[in-house]
């Protein structure tokens, strides 16, 4: 099935997106979310920032579960557009006490405790669940996740909006951010809690699997459905997937 492609305001986010995404209205839109049966466990979406994000951690399943969620969200990020000095933060440059931290997202100062990292279009981050991170204005990416939209906001630049520091400092992982080792390719990340890949040819791994394809360049077809750029399809175990000549897309499995 085609899922819906929904428009999601941010104030961090832009008033123009790129031509796939539609007309914003005047509004400024942070996200694209592709959006289908509310049990669907991973959720796959556009990100388009104009300012910084907030400073932010999300719970492993074990604290979601916890508090009554029913997962936690780990994520990651391939970067498609990035201007010059853009950049992403991902954990802290040191060890820190929950004490320190926790003061330091209350004045502010957080955001030079974390290790900054330059960005370029092609690059590719998986952040587990007790990350702390910040999006950098001037990206683009495309973000695939748990189904979660629980945040724990540290620090907000001064915007009106909640902050959670007892969640946030409780669940976070307060040191450096630890990278995974690459999977081969096509693989940007394998199981659990998910899996992921970019495929450019036929045929596409994964296919016993149900999988997330999001065509960036060409098309995409399964079960009489196709998707273009900027588009979104689930495709069940065991359907064959076809990507069209010269195509480019990410898919994504449980």
């Amino acid at each position: 099935m085609k899922l819906e492609a929904r428009q999601v305001e941010k104030p961090w986010g832009r008033t123009r997106l790129p031509p796939p995404f539609g007309d914003t209205g005047g509004r400024r839109i942070g996200e694209i979310w592709f959006e289908g049966p509310a049990d669907l466990p991973l959720l796959a979406k556009y990100i388009f920032t104009g300012e910084k994000l907030s400073v932010q951690v999300h719970p492993d399943d074990a604290a979601a579960r916890a508090r009554g969620l029913p997962r936690g969200k780990s994520e990651c990020w391939y970067i498609l557009d990035a201007e010059p000095d853009a950049a992403i933060g991902l954990g802290l440059s040191a060890e820190t006490p929950r004490e320190a931290l926790r003061a330091a997202a209350a004045d502010g100062s957080i955001e030079g405790l974390m290790d900054w990292v330059p960005v370029a279009a092609g690059d590719f981050f998986f952040v587990p669940a007790g990350t702390i991170h910040a999006i950098g204005a001037g990206i683009a990416l495309l973000e695939f996740q748990q189904a979660s939209d629980v945040t724990y906001r540290l620090y907000d630049y001064g915007r009106p909006r909640a902050l959670h520091l007892d969640d946030a400092v409780a669940v976070a992982a307060a040191g450096p951010y630890v990278r995974r080792p690459d999977p081969r390719p096509p693989s940007l990340v394998e199981s659990p809690p998910f899996s992921l890949l970019r495929a450019t040819e036929a045929p596409v791994p994964l296919e016993d699997r149900r999988r997330w394809v999001l065509p960036v360049e060409g098309e995409a077809r399964a079960g009489g459905e196709t998707a273009g750029p900027g588009e979104c399809l689930v495709v069940a175990p065991g359907v064959p997937l076809d990507l069209g000549a010269g195509a480019v897309a990410f898919v994504g499995a449980e």
